[in-house]
């Protein structure tokens, strides 16, 4: 069975990259008849890429208008939706509008990215994190709604810290050769890259079985981390295996993590969320890992963070000072 899939806000960094997997990969591109992404922003260099593939189109997103979205999407004949919350503050009501276009354009295989650590969180310390509880529960909601399809196969996928959230740091481990982290020198994460995120999502969304999404991922609660505990310490180690040159970790502040993210290419909300999940860690809520479920439904072990970081090289290893030759 070909599915006939949208992904929601697809100019992401997530959502092109498990566009990118399902339309690239020979395999999932069998598997996929057609992909519809759903996007605010249809100028995006990532939605741009899209013109001229065959088994691709656009479908504009119309926040406030849910009647508008629900007739683009089945308009599109989809199966499957795939939602990935946008990046912004407002991603709740975002999210609460694309499942209830959802239920009236009636798609049955929804597939939720949600993230790990929402149900650590405290409602009045880590607010971002603790919003996708309530974004599970809206899509949870929809197993009991009898009036409509939609959700009648669901799968939730928590996806850990991504790995590449450490790549916000590179010029200054680059100019000090240094790892700079807000987590306390025996706090410990559990980085996941974000290609084994999209590989995890990729399998669940192609899956097909009796009832819509196969019987390994129908009704899952996954969560996805990397396959390491480390301290910033650990990190930094690793860090330096992989880049082949020396690192050292340093401890810093909140605040400082804050301003060293100011000239990062990622919004306010992305940023708030990041510093919520290293408050998280200080408080000893992420020192688990969870792979079971990615080794069972995609048959590989996902990334180690040394090999992370020797795939970005480039962009993080610390450069070479120059030295004057002083002449006599």
């Amino acid at each position: 069975m070909s599915r006939n899939l949208v992904v929601t806000y697809g100019e992401g960094q997530t959502g092109h990259l498990i566009i990118d997997l399902l339309l690239s990969d020979e395999n999932f591109s069998k598997a996929v008849k057609s992909l519809h992404v759903m996007t605010c922003n249809p100028e995006h260099e990532y939605i741009k890429e899209l013109d001229g593939n065959e088994k691709a189109s656009v479908i504009a997103c119309t926040p406030g208008d849910v009647d508008a979205m629900s007739k683009s999407l089945k308009d599109s004949g989809a199966d499957t939706i795939l939602l990935i919350p946008p990046a912004v503050d407002k991603k709740l009501e975002a999210v609460k509008e694309m499942v209830e276009a959802t239920k009236k354009a009636g798609i049955a295989n929804m597939v939720l990215l949600s993230s790990a650590g929402a149900d650590m969180a405290e409602r009045d310390k880590q607010q971002k994190l603790r919003e996708f509880v309530d974004i599970e529960v809206e899509v949870m909601k929809s197993k009991e709604d009898t009036t409509t399809a939609a959700g009648h196969c669901p799968c939730l996928i928590r996806a850990g810290f991504y790995a590449e959230n450490l790549l916000l740091y590179n010029k200054y481990a680059q100019d000090k050769a240094k790892l700079p982290l807000p987590m306390g020198a025996a706090h410990k994460i559990s980085p996941v890259a974000l290609r084994d995120i999209a590989l995890l999502v990729a399998h669940v969304v192609t899956s097909t079985g009796e009832h819509g999404l196969g019987d390994k991922v129908r009704g899952q609660l996954i969560t996805m981390t990397g396959p390491t505990m480390a301290t910033g310490i650990e990190l930094a180690e690793a860090a330096a295996q992989g880049l082949g040159t020396k690192l050292d970790y340093e401890e810093i502040t909140e605040n400082d993590a804050n301003k060293l993210l100011e000239g990062a290419e990622i919004s306010e909300a992305e940023k708030q969320y990041i510093l919520e999940y290293y408050s998280l860690a200080r408080e000893s809520k992420t020192n688990y890992i969870s792979t079971h479920a990615f080794h069972d439904i995609t048959g590989q072990v996902p990334t180690s963070i040394s090999d992370f970081f020797k795939s970005h090289a480039s962009e993080f290893k610390p450069k070479k000072r120059r030295t004057s030759k002083t002449s006599i």
